[in-house]
């Protein structure tokens, strides 16, 4: 059984927390320690119980509390050499750092991590599939298209933790400037709603229990055009659907039974 909750998700920082059985790991740290420790502390857990973070890129939205988190507990860091290399050259990690490959399953406690590639605009972007052997829970949170690698990875997951960034018709007519709505809406940038949609609906099948929504943008989407396309794809009621805010998350589901 897996247990996972979003710390908060979106541009100004994200985290996930996994736990199964007393294996608990945090997929990105874009909180400061502060923040952090407040935000485990609505979830019952504190930063010292911590078995690894593992690390999607080096965007500071994802990674900007790696360094204090280390500091204070020496919290392991699972992370690319790509990425790894961007981080490393920014300040030097006070704990104890793992180098991952896509595609090669590294083993933390109770959990297999398996580290998959996507196309986003940073060095050696990574995304991660988590299993306890008996169920798995797929993480896509950057990713500006979707590529036969990333629906392999995630097929068959009986949880799913998928960004539904921005709205197209928000991007367009917003007041972004148009460099930076080319990068959100590029190959390289992030998923819009109707995309995320159409992978979600390869995704679904009889097993699926839990479907987290994630990385909303703030000035280019809302939870109301998400809710409509979790609801239209998944045939479920508006109350059913789960959606990760940037100032509060979203609270513990579990996979393949109870905890």
């Amino acid at each position: 059984m897996i247990r996972f909750a979003s710390l908060g998700s979106g541009s100004k920082g994200n985290a996930l927390l996994v736990q199964s059985g007393a294996t608990r790991i945090l997929v990105d740290c874009g909180f400061g320690i502060r923040a952090l420790s407040e935000r485990l502390a609505r979830l019952g857990a504190v930063v010292d119980q911590l078995d690894a973070v593992i690390v999607t890129h080096e965007h500071s939205d994802h990674c900007a509390g790696l360094l204090a988190l280390q500091r204070r507990t020496r919290c392991p860091v699972y992370l690319s050499a790509g990425t790894r290399s961007v981080l490393a050259a920014r300040h030097p990690f006070p704990g104890p750092l793992h180098i991952v490959c896509a595609d090669t399953p590294v083993a933390i406690g109770d959990l297999s991590v398996t580290p998959y590639a996507v196309p986003h605009d940073a060095v050696e972007p990574l995304q991660y599939v988590i299993s306890d052997g008996a169920v798995r829970l797929g993480v896509l949170t950057d990713a500006g298209s979707v590529t036969a690698t990333i629906s392999d990875a995630l097929a068959h997951c009986e949880g799913l933790m998928l960004e539904f960034n921005h709205d197209r018709h928000m991007l367009a007519s917003g007041p972004y400037p148009a460099f930076l709505k080319r990068r959100i809406g590029g190959p390289e940038g992030h998923l819009d709603n109707e995309t995320a949609a159409g992978l979600l609906q390869q995704l679904k099948h009889d097993r699926l229990q839990h479907v987290l929504a994630a990385h909303l943008s703030e000035q280019n989407n809302t939870p109301e055009h998400v809710t409509g396309h979790l609801c239209a794809t998944l045939d479920v009621a508006p109350e059913d659907v789960c959606v990760a805010r940037q100032s509060q998350g979203f609270g513990w589901l579990t996979i393949g039974g109870r905890l």
